[in-house]
């Protein structure tokens, strides 16, 4: 599992730093809701919101380490069940798992999308990925990820 927070709205590289807009009402609700969003146009991403509402805080899920349903996965993406790219970034685990725009919002204690436990590594943590226009909030080491996980978007800097 890889993953990011987002503590806005005074974190410049939060969407909620611009405010309460229809992009961004799911992060203003209340926790344990996604916020979906396109990303650079072309790939969706997956954010639990984990504030209480009016807090808009979330965490980006970047990367995770496939379990069950590697098959299905491996279709959506056209990739071999054992790739290491079915699900190393957060377009393409959303693609894997089937999340779209159309999980704006929906709420991650009831229902088919939510997380399940499961066994944990050593977590090492680093700077955010691709939000360098933030200014000191992109140097936070707000990215946590399994140490060793073939799985980790990005090598850690």
């Amino acid at each position: 599992m890889e993953c990011e927070a987002y503590r806005g709205p005074l974190d410049l590289a939060a969407h909620s730093s611009r405010g309460l807009t229809p992009r961004t009402r799911a992060m203003f609700g209340p926790a344990g809701h996604a916020y979906v969003y396109l990303l650079y146009g072309i790939s969706w991403a997956f954010n639990i919101v984990v504030a209480r509402e009016g807090e808009p805080h979330a965490v980006l899920v970047r990367a995770l380490e496939p379990t069950e349903n590697l098959e299905l996965m491996a279709q959506r993406r056209s990739k071999a069940p054992t790739s290491r790219d079915l699900t190393n970034g957060p377009g393409k685990l959303c693609q894997a798992l089937a999340i779209t725009g159309a999980d704006y919002g929906r709420d991650l204690c009831d229902g088919d999308l939510h997380l399940l436990e499961g066994d944990r590594g050593s977590v090492a943590r680093s700077p955010r990925i691709n939000v360098d226009y933030a200014g000191v909030w992109a140097a936070r080491p707000w990215r946590f990820y399994e140490k060793g996980n073939r799985y980790v978007s990005v090598s850690p800097r």
